[in-house]
Order: structure tokens, then sequence, then C-alpha cells
């Protein structure tokens, strides 16, 4: 059955290590777009953290953010579909952070492009403050809108519509405290991992309980009247692993991790370092249209 939807992870993905898209990668979604296939991201990704990406790669369809909990158009910012935090378990979600020395990045305006507000950053978690660092370097002069310092976090739950918020740190402290999270906030939220453990990093990202990337896919497939069976999409991590179950073509990368790769069912490609996104297409798309 012809493709009709390529979705496509970005960290690890798309992406190579530098984070950037090579000219072959970009090529190859061209001449899929020029197939008749609908070429997205479905990323863990902020919108405003993904959108400097989408405007480059040029995708002809709405991008996937949040991890699908915001469905949006890079250049128009026009939303197809957005899933919100209540405002009980943004709360809730505070608590657990404060409580348990979690260091939260809330994302709020999903009307907009995204801003995102935290407040205290311990001095060992150095991702953290790296991610900041380079969210603001990111966004120029829109920086200060971008990622915006308060005094407390609780103090935005009740002005801002919040799509989700995230922990970060090392992967054994993160694994202890998704357990936490997970025994505290039961069934409120969907909680998504998303491991280095060559870096010795796990991101943490607590959405709307139905929020997914499977579930964003699922939403926009069935506005266009595309099935599941025409749907590929790529992906590398943990927070992929849905909709990798969900789509007809199923392709991870070859530096994906070890259990995602031991999958029969899933397709391994090339690594993000040697166009594995190409290959992908090439293979499924370019060959079979």
């Amino acid at each position: 059955m012809p493709i009709k939807l390529l979705a496509l992870d970005l960290d690890g993905t798309l992406l190579s290590s530098e984070g950037t898209i090579s000219d072959t990668n970009k090529s190859a979604i061209r001449d899929a777009e020029n197939q008749g296939v609908l070429v997205t991201i479905a990323t863990g990704r902020r919108f405003r953290d993904a959108r400097p990406v989408a405007l480059e790669a040029g995708f002809n369809a709405p991008i996937l953010t949040h991890n699908g909990a915001l469905i949006k158009h890079a250049e128009s910012l026009e939303t197809f579909s957005v899933d919100l935090l209540e405002n009980d378990a943004v709360r809730e979600i505070l608590r657990v952070g404060y409580e348990h020395g979690g260091n939260a990045l809330v994302s709020a305006d999903p009307e907009g492009k995204g801003t995102l507000f935290y407040d205290n950053i311990s001095d060992e978690n150095l991702p953290l403050k790296r991610y900041v660092i380079w969210a603001k370097h990111l966004h120029g002069d829109e920086a200060e809108e971008a990622v915006h310092h308060v005094e407390s976090l609780e103090s935005v739950v009740e002005d801002n519509d919040i799509i989700h918020i995230s922990f970060s740190g090392n992967c054994n402290q993160m694994y202890e405290f998704q357990m936490i999270l997970e025994n505290e906030l039961a069934d409120s939220v969907n909680i998504l991992a998303t491991v280095y453990p060559h870096l010795d990093f796990t991101l943490l990202d607590i959405l709307p309980p139905h929020a997914s990337k499977a579930a964003g896919l699922n939403k926009y497939v069935l506005s266009k009247g595309i099935s599941r069976e025409e749907v590929m999409v790529v992906g590398d991590n943990f927070n992929d692993l849905e909709m990798l179950e969900y789509a007809g073509t199923s392709v991870v990368m070859a530096n994906a991790d070890e259990s995602l790769l031991e999958r029969e069912e899933f397709y391994t490609t090339l690594g993000n370092n040697e166009d594995g996104v190409a290959a992908a297409i090439d293979r499924f798309i370019l060959a079979v249209n």
C-alpha cells in the first residue's frame, strides 16, 4: 500500500549529532512530497524550538510538537489541535517536583509560538542549564519571550494554558523520579521518557493523559482520510515507541536504543549521521511509488 504520510522524529533521527539537517535528507523529503506524500515531524520538542527546523525543511503538513500535544503549522501558526494539562494536574506535578528536588520547565502559549517558564535550576543540573542557554541563543531577539524566568512556577498556572511540563537529569536520578511521578500522579497525566545512556541524560515529558505522538498522528491522519497502513514513521527513542507501533511502516535509526533495534517488526535504517532518513525514504517511498 502506498505511503501517504511520513512522520519524522527530530533529535537523533532527522537531525545529525550537530543538530543540522543534511542536504541529502532535505532532498529526499522534497522527492517524497513531490510523490504526493505529506511529510511532517513528530517531536518531543516545544513548538518554538521545533519551528526553525520546520521552516528550514519546509514541510507540507502541520508539525506535531510537545510529543503530539500541539499540532500546528510552522509558517502560519494556525493550530490544528492542542491538548492541555488541567490546572489541578499542573499543581500536583509542581508539588512533586518541589518535594523531590526536580527542576521543572513549564510550556505555555499554544496559540502563539510558545513560552517556556522556569524558576530554580539547581547547581548540579548542568543539562538543564545548557538547555536554557541553548534555547535563548536559538531564539535570539525573542529570547525573553521564549524562555522566561519567574520567581515561582505556581504563579503561571492561573493565567496560562499549560501544554506540558518537563524534568531532566542523569539517567538513574530520572528513573527514580519517574517512578515517583507515576505513583503520585497515576492516570492524570502521560509521562514519556527520552533516554540517552551515552550522555547519562534523561528527559521526562509530562503531558495531558491522552497525548502522545501516536495520538497526534491519529488525529491528523483521520482528518485527511488516511489509514494507519498508509503512515510511515521514523524514530530513535522511547517517546517514539507508540507511533512506531501505530504506523503501517515503522523505521528505527541505527543509533536507536537497543530494545527498539531488537523489534523484528521495525525496519532499521542507517544512523542519523549517515542520512538514515533519506535511506528509509528511498526504500519505502521512492522505490515503491
